[in-house]
């Protein structure tokens, strides 16, 4: 299929785009590998799309202030690559080799997946997990957004339409944090049927702070509280994982068999915090 008829603008600046974006039904286009799909498909249809992709600036990844900062214009295969990234963001690091495959890795970006919120995606439930913030930046200037707050339901966030979403953060790993990372998959590549990022502290006896998020599950990425008391506790029965899930059924399983596989996703990921980085 073709797109529907739409204006096309190229922004320099933040400012620019942030002026453009108050326009009516106007889009941002980064590497637009979800959103010229939609295009296609006419499932979207923006009479303004405003190419970021030549804004200087967004496309650092740095350790500020014991967070790792990653501009909006960095690419997937980018963060990939990244020492930083394989350093103080390894639960970032383990999901961006789930991500599709080279050619979307090469084009799309972690802030434009995050903003996206598909509920099957790797990164949003990474942000969750690692507790981390966005950074948008409107016509009143630029505002944190923690991850907890940002996620609001179907490809819903809380951005509202004049702000474009400018970097996201994460605490620094340190000595003692443990990270996993595991999906089920038809295909490597494809959205997950279901997926778990998972962050903890290791005191050396246990786990502390364990912060478990599936995705693939609901209508965003779902923290798992029960299972996190659980594990903290030691306790990696499979069977917790049913605690703070109510998947419905869809194309790919129903939710009972969605349920079956987070259990086996949480054996999985808990042997993965348990290990020695």
């Amino acid at each position: 299929m073709k797109p529907a008829p739409f204006a096309y603008q190229r922004a320099r600046s933040t400012e620019e785009a942030v002026a453009l974006l108050g326009e009516k039904d106007a889009r941002l286009l980064a590497g637009g590998q979800s959103l010229i799909a939609t295009l296609n498909m006419r499932l979207s249809q923006p009479a303004l799309l405003i190419d970021i992709n030549g804004i200087r600036g967004l496309d650092g990844i740095m350790l500020k202030d014991g967070r790792v900062e990653i501009g909006a214009l960095v690419r997937h295969a980018q963060a990939e690559r990244s020492d930083v990234v394989a350093k103080h963001a390894p639960l970032i690091a383990r999901a961006l080799r789930h991500i599709g495959h080279p050619a979307i890795r090469n084009r799309g970006t972690l802030t434009g997946s995050i903003a996206y919120a598909d509920p099957a995606a790797e990164l949003p439930a990474c942000l969750l997990a690692l507790d981390g913030e966005v950074e948008a930046n409107g016509p009143k200037g630029k505002r944190t957004i923690e991850a907890k707050d940002f996620f609001k339901g179907l490809f819903e966030t809380a951005l509202a339409p004049d702000e474009m979403l400018t970097a996201v953060r994460v605490a620094a790993a340190g000595k003692n944090t443990r990270t996993g990372f595991a999906e089920l998959a038809r295909r490597h590549g494809d959205y997950a049927i279901v997926g778990l990022a998972a962050s903890a502290t290791s005191d050396g006896k246990g786990l502390t702070d364990v912060r478990l998020a599936y995705f693939g599950v609901g209508a965003t990425a779902v923290r798992a509280t029960k299972a996190e008391t659980a594990l903290a506790g030691g306790n990696v029965d499979a069977a917790v994982a049913a605690l703070d899930l109510d998947p419905p059924d869809d194309l790919q399983a129903t939710g009972a068999a969605k349920k079956h596989l987070a259990g086996v996703l949480l054996r999985r990921v808990a042997k993965q915090l348990m290990e020695a980085p």
